[in-house]
C-alpha cells in the first residue's frame, strides 16, 4: 500500500451518523434562531463558542462533565474579549498574543487528554478571533449587509458564551430525557497518545517551536495587512500537529487534510456569495467531520479546515485573484508546519538516543 493509501485509508466502520446529526442541530439553531437576533455580526463568534465547547466535551456523569463545560466557556469568553480587543491593533502585541496563547496550550498536554483538547481548540479560536477585525477594513458595503463583523470585544465575548450556554442546555436536557445516564464524549480523542505525562525538556521545547512558528505567520499576516494572508497563521495552526508524540502517519494526514480543506473552501468562497448559505455550508462540514472523525482523520481534518476557512472568511469577497492568494497563504502556513514536523522528528529522535538507561543500583546494606 502506497503512503497516500495509507493517508487517505477509510475505516468505514467508524462513520458516526448520529454525532453529525447532533451536531447539525445545534449549530443549526444558531441560523434559525439568528443568534441575539437582528445581530448577525456575532453569529461566527457564537458558532465557534458552540462548536467548541461541544469538541471538549469529556461525556461522563453531568456532575462531571458540566464545571467543565463551564471552564472552556469562560476561558473562551475571555480568549473572545482578548482577541477582538487587541486584534485591530498594533500588529506586536498580536504576535506576542498569539506567542503565549500557543505556548500554554502546547504545555496543557501535562494536564491530561480534555484539557489539552480544549486548550488546542481555543488556541484556534483564539487565532481567528485575532483576525477578525481586520477584515473589517475590506469589507465591501452591501455584499452582505452593512456591519458583518463588529469588534465590541464584551458583546463578541457574550455571544461566544451565548453559543455556549447553547450546547450546555442541550446536554442537560438530553441527561434528563435519557434518565440521568452517563453520557459517552460527542467526539473522540484526537489519534495518538495523548495520556498525562510530565514535562520534559523534548516536550517543552516542542511547544515553543510550535509557538515560535505560530508567531512568525502571525507576524508575517499581520504585517502583510492582507486579509487573504490571514489564513496562514489558521492552516499552519491546523496542520501543526500539537503533540510531539503523534505519529507520523497522524502529521502527513493533518497536512494532507488543511491543503484539501483549504481547496474546498476557496472554491465555495469563490462560488457562492450568500451569507446564509454560506453559514449552512459551515454546518454541514461541521456535521460531515463530526460524522467521519473515525472513518479516516485526513477527511477529518479538511472538513473542519473547510469549514473554519470559510466561517472565518464569509465577511470577504472573493475573486480569482483572492483566491489565488489564498491558496498561496495557505501552502506557505503549511510549508511552517512541516518545518516544526520535521524538527518535532529530530527532537523525538534526539529524545530516543538520549533517554538515560539507569544502572541497576545494589541494595542499601542492612
Amino acid at each position: 500500500m502506497s503512503q497516500v493509501s495509507k493517508v487517505f485509508q477509510l475505516n468505514r466502520q467508524g462513520f458516526n451518523l448520529r454525532a453529525g446529526v447532533v451536531f447539525a442541530v445545534v449549530l443549526g439553531l444558531l441560523i434559525i434562531v439568528g443568534v441575539l437576533p437582528a445581530e448577525r455580526r456575532y453569529f461566527l463568534t457564537a458558532i465557534f463558542g458552540a462548536l467548541i465547547v461541544a469538541v471538549s466535551d469529556p461525556g461522563g456523569n453531568y456532575g462531571y462533565r458540566m464545571p467543565r463545560l463551564a471552564v472552556v466557556a469562560a476561558a473562551g469568553a475571555l480568549l473572545t474579549a482578548l482577541g477582538f480587543g487587541i486584534g485591530g491593533g498594533a500588529w506586536g502585541f498580536v504576535v506576542l498574543a498569539a506567542f503565549v496563547a500557543t505556548l500554554l496550550g502546547g504545555l496543557a498536554v501535562t494536564y491530561g487528554l480534555h484539557r489539552f483538547i480544549a486548550a488546542y481548540l481555543l488556541n484556534v479560536w483564539f487565532i481567528i478571533a485575532l483576525g477578525l477585525p481586520t477584515l473589517i477594513s475590506f469589507q465591501v458595503p452591501g455584499l452582505f449587509g452593512s456591519g458583518l463583523i463588529h469588534t465590541e470585544p464584551w458583546k463578541q465575548a457574550l455571544a461566544w458564551l451565548v453559543g455556549s450556554a447553547l450546547w450546555i442546555a442541550y446536554t442537560f436536557i438530553m441527561w434528563l430525557a435519557r434518565g440521568r445516564v452517563t453520557e459517552p464524549q460527542p467526539v473522540a480523542e484526537i489519534p495518538g497518545d495523548i495520556s498525562p505525562r510530565p514535562l520534559t525538556r523534548p516536550i517543552i521545547l516542542f511547544a515553543v517551536i510550535r509557538a515560535v512558528a505560530l508567531a512568525i505567520a502571525v507576524a508575517i499576516s499581520f504585517g502583510l495587512h492582507l486579509p487573504n494572508a490571514y489564513w496562514m497563521p489558521i492552516a499552519t495552526i491546523i496542520a501543526m500537529k500539537p503533540d510531539l508524540q503523534q505519529s507520523a502517519l497522524i502529521a502527513e494526514q493533518r497536512i494532507a487534510g488543511t491543503v484539501v480543506g483549504a481547496a474546498v473552501a476557496a472554491l465555495v468562497l469563490l462560488a457562492v456569495d450568500n451569507r446564509t448559505a454560506l453559514e449552512v455550508i459551515v454546518v454541514v462540514l461541521v456535521a460531515l467531520a463530526a460524522s467521519i472523525h473515525g472513518v479516516n482523520y485526513a477527511w477529518y481534518t479538511a472538513a473542519m479546515a473547510g469549514a473554519i476557512l470559510i466561517a472565518a472568511d464569509v465577511p470577504h469577497p472573493s475573486d480569482l485573484a483572492d483566491e489565488g492568494r489564498r491558496i498561496l497563504f495557505t501552502f506557505a502556513g503549511v510549508g511552517i508546519a512541516v518545518i516544526v514536523m520535521f524538527l518535532a522528528d529530530r527532537l523525538q529522535k534526539h529524545a530516543a538516543k538520549a533517554a538515560p538507561q539507569a544502572p541497576a543500583q545494589p541494595a542499601p546494606a542492612g
